[in-house]
């Protein structure tokens, strides 16, 4: 009888072994994914960080690196803790589980709350950064950042090229006559931003604070959904190391 009940412990002890290994093993080519997304999402983001008025998208990015670097590194010390079915191991994974997971809703809560408030801040501050900022002598970044927007977007002002004869560069004598920014023509030369034509400057319905918009949504919820994903395999993984645990803990007795 006592045997039975030995060879039955062994049987699960070894399930559950493969379990969260396999668990482990697709938890840490989420993190790889996780820290790629967010790579991309900064690189990608980098070029218009004059244009948010907030530095929680970039908070979100960041923290969204700094949980898939820490995946990856759990990841590794979860498959020595699994192979050498050390205890004190499988806690340390447990809890690195946990802080993880805590990571991540932090993460998701602040690309949540962004998302919320993305519509309202762009209408607010893109505008007033575009007629205030643009071209003045301490604002390089803001003036690179929006030469970058209207011509990665094919878009001329936040929400057409009128909103440019509202600009203090514009209306600034190293202006040179222009009526728009340079970066707002389909072929960039010096001063061509005099001729405000539809064949020489982009007309696009919504300007770039929709296409900024769409952009910046797109990116929070691809983050988001890595997020979540990841977060529900973290789930699983604290269950399997919990009853991989208890398991050893009943072979000692």
């Amino acid at each position: 009888m006592a045997r039975c009940k030995s060879e039955q412990e062994d049987w699960l002890l070894v399930h559950l072994r493969s379990l969260l290994f396999l668990f482990n093993f697709f938890f840490w080519a989420g993190g790889v994914a996780v820290m790629a997304v967010g790579v991309w999402a900064l690189v990608e983001r980098s070029g218009y960080l004059g244009v948010l008025a907030s530095s929680t998208f970039a908070a979100s990015t960041y923290i969204l690196i700094f949980a898939g670097t820490l995946v990856v590194v759990t990841g590794f010390l979860g498959f020595g803790a699994i192979i050498r079915e050390h205890k004190s191991c499988l806690s340390t994974y447990f809890c690195l589980l946990l802080v993880i997971f805590l990571v991540e809703l932090v993460t998701g809560a602040l690309a949540h709350a962004y998302y919320q408030n993305l519509s309202d801040e762009l209408k607010q501050y893109l505008n007033d950064t575009l007629t205030k900022s643009y071209g003045q002598p301490r604002a390089q970044e803001i003036t690179a950042s929006v030469d970058r927007l209207q011509q990665d977007f094919k878009c001329c002002g936040s929400n057409s090229s009128a909103d440019w004869q509202r600009s203090a560069y514009i209306s600034s004598r190293e202006a040179q006559g222009r009526q728009v920014p340079d970066s707002c023509c389909k072929t960039v030369v010096t001063l061509c931003g005099q001729r405000a034509h539809p064949s020489n400057i982009y007309k696009v319905e919504g300007g770039c604070l929709a296409k900024l918009e769409q952009f910046l949504a797109d990116h929070l919820q691809l983050m988001g959904a890595v997020g979540i994903g990841v977060a529900c395999l973290q789930i699983c993984g604290m269950v399997l190391t919990c009853c991989l645990h208890r398991r050893l803990q009943l072979q000692v007795y």
